[in-house]
């Protein structure tokens, strides 16, 4: 069975710039940090997973989505995206294309949101889905057959890992994340309702909307606050519901795509060598990228 390799590119864009010292400096002497660890990463990804098929997901814009137009809020609390990291975005795309690899971004939708479309569009018996992300949220897009591959820290997680590991089943995580929150993203929730309370409720009632059509039955669960909890919900179901809509992954993005256009293409090794020389590249990445053009 071939493999669909999904990335979400901005956590691992983030993690390079903050673990790799910025010392590291082009020929016009501005960091080059995150892209070094960016295209590292990906090689490490390519060489462990051998797909046949893969996609990289970047998000257009950092702090804004389709998803302001229903709560301004959203995400707004972050701080601003530092200069020195946003300016290296674009050279992280473009070396992803290098590579051969096909990218995706769009206006007004998160890399999430192009995620959950391809691979609805292109689940099929006839690929394993992997997404390679150290974002939850995208926990709620695997199906059975699926991989969520938290990269970073080694962890891969299927349908029935999910729910070990999160105490909800993915198709319950949206609205887990509509009872308890995202702070994060600056959802909402409903307050007072953490983790272990979002669980329990899930677990006896399994959805959010039979949650609040038998909220009377929540004062007699073996729940700790549980009185309190009903009061919550009560005072708080439109924020519930609104939070639902902000934490669900849009499957529905403008992206028109046939699994052979994700087929892993050669790399570009000239444009790698002048992007390498312009960013003062050593040998040691060099001579990693090199071995791809033999897989």
């Amino acid at each position: 069975m071939s493999k669909l390799l999904l990335i979400d590119a901005s956590p691992y864009i983030f993690r390079a710039y903050y673990s790799i010292p910025d010392s590291m400096r082009d020929s016009e002497g501005k960091p080059c940090n995150a892209i070094y660890g960016f295209i590292n990463f990906l090689f490490q990804v390519i060489t462990q997973a051998k797909p046949e098929f893969i996609a990289v997901a970047f998000d257009d814009k950092l702090s804004s989505s389709f998803r302001n137009e229903i709560y301004p809020e959203y995400k707004q609390h972050r701080e601003p995206v530092p200069e020195a990291l946003s300016d290296q975005f674009s050279m992280c795309l473009y070396g992803a294309e290098a590579l051969g690899l096909p990218v995706f971004m769009e206006k007004s939708y998160e890399a999430d949101d192009l995620i959950g479309t391809l691979a609805k569009k292109l689940r099929s018996e006839q690929q394993e889905i992997w997404i390679v992300s150290s974002d939850k949220d995208l926990a709620q897009l695997i199906t059975p057959g699926d991989t969520f591959w938290d990269f970073a820290r080694n962890r891969q997680l299927d349908e029935a890992g999910v729910q070990e590991h999160f105490g909800v089943r993915p198709d319950q995580f949206v609205d887990y994340l509509a009872l308890m929150g995202d702070q994060v993203d600056n959802i909402p929730g409903v307050p007072g309702i953490g983790p272990k309370s979002a669980c329990a409720l899930l677990q006896h009632f399994d959805t959010l909307e039979n949650t609040f059509e038998n909220i009377d039955e929540i004062s007699n669960l073996k729940i700790r606050g549980a009185k309190s909890i009903k009061t919550k919900l009560q005072d708080n179901k439109d924020q519930a519901f609104l939070s639902q809509k902000l934490a669900m992954i849009a499957t529905d993005a403008p992206v028109d795509v046939s699994i052979d256009a994700l087929a892993c293409r050669p790399v570009q090794s000239a444009a790698l060598e002048k992007m390498f020389d312009f960013l003062n590249f050593g040998s040691a990445l060099r001579t990693r990228i090199s071995h791809l053009e033999s897989m």
